[in-house]
């Protein structure tokens, strides 16, 4: 009997050496694609992957610096992501199949992250103190295909400028923007993200910078043709040195999936996050305080449809009825 015993334990051990998920669930492997160093995204997508790793059993999750809005879109609609941190009129927009996509793409809200501004910054050197007294000057506005260079350019045309003709735009990422305002290589920067934003922060250490804000009639008239857009207001004493309280169109951020990933996966993710906001070794306010915005009740308020996983940790809350 002894034998027989010490027999079985010894096949046992040998289909666990030889085939190690034969005792355990199958673990599934998601990726988060985010944004690039500087910007908000690129934090809060690491932290949100480790809160999701550390905390849904069965789950890994690693997160990736992107080109942002846009070309996360483009990673979740053609399943080369899992999920993406997208700009909402980014989101609206690619399920319109509008400029800059010329496809439809079938991608749901997991929730509506936060609003965040665009900050137009200059430093006191240049002289520079309206949207107009960038006409001829050198102006970067976030990476070719961002979300944040979308609405730049709306802004921008609305405003009345040609962009071929009256200025010199750039297309840096946000890393390089800084560094290139604190060359001297460019005059002003286009940084769309919310507050208090770290690139601004950094560059506010060692230059004197402004902030450049925008006519209201002029913000009226953009969200008259982008819906989507919002009216942002940055408190004064936001950035060292700036007093004032600035005027911002601002946009939303939301968390994308595509419309086939599994409900229950979904569901697992949104509730790990919203469960490990402001409590908990992995807490997101700890990465960044924006996430103190991440409520049920601003959640659903999202540019596109929810996905049915997030529907139901929602209702779950209360915030869906």
């Amino acid at each position: 009997m002894k034998s027989k015993v010490t027999l079985v334990l010894a096949i046992l051990i040998a289909v666990c050496f030889c085939f190690p998920g034969a005792s355990t669930a199958k673990t599934k492997f998601i990726t988060l694609a985010s944004g690039s160093p500087g910007g908000v995204y690129y934090p809060l997508g690491g932290g949100m992957a480790v809160v999701i790793q550390k905390t849904v059993d069965g789950v890994r999750c690693a997160a990736e610096s992107t080109g942002a809005s846009v070309e996360n879109t483009r990673l979740i609609s053609n399943r080369d992501s899992d999920m993406g941190m997208v700009m909402g009129s980014t989101s609206y927009k690619s399920r319109e199949g509008s400029k800059p996509f010329v496809k439809k793409h079938d991608v749901l809200a997991m929730f509506q992250m936060y609003p965040a501004p665009m900050h137009i910054v200059t430093t006191t050197k240049t002289g520079i103190k309206t949207l107009e007294d960038l006409r001829g000057k050198k102006v970067s506005i976030d990476r070719p295909g961002s979300g944040g260079a979308v609405m730049a350019r709306a802004i921008l045309k609305a405003a009345g400028f040609d962009l071929e003709k009256d200025l010199e735009l750039a297309g840096l990422s946000v890393s390089e923007s800084v560094a290139a305002m604190k060359d001297g290589i460019v005059d002003a920067i286009f940084l769309n993200f919310a507050y208090p934003a770290a690139a601004i922060m950094d560059l506010g250490s060692t230059r004197e910078i402004e902030l450049i804000p925008l006519d209201e009639n002029l913000i009226s008239k953009i969200i008259d043709e982008a819906p989507y857009y919002v009216k942002i207001t940055i408190p004064g004493g936001t950035y060292k040195g700036i007093d004032k309280d600035i005027l911002c169109l601002g946009d939303s951020n939301v968390m994308v999936v595509h419309k086939d990933m599994d409900e229950d996966l979904v569901y697992k993710c949104v509730k790990a996050l919203f469960e490990n906001i402001d409590t908990g070794k992995y807490a997101l306010v700890n990465i960044h305080p924006i996430a103190n915005q991440f409520t049920p009740e601003n959640a659903v308020n999202s540019p596109i449809p929810l996905h049915p996983g997030s529907i139901k940790y929602f209702k779950e809350r209360g915030a869906i009825k």
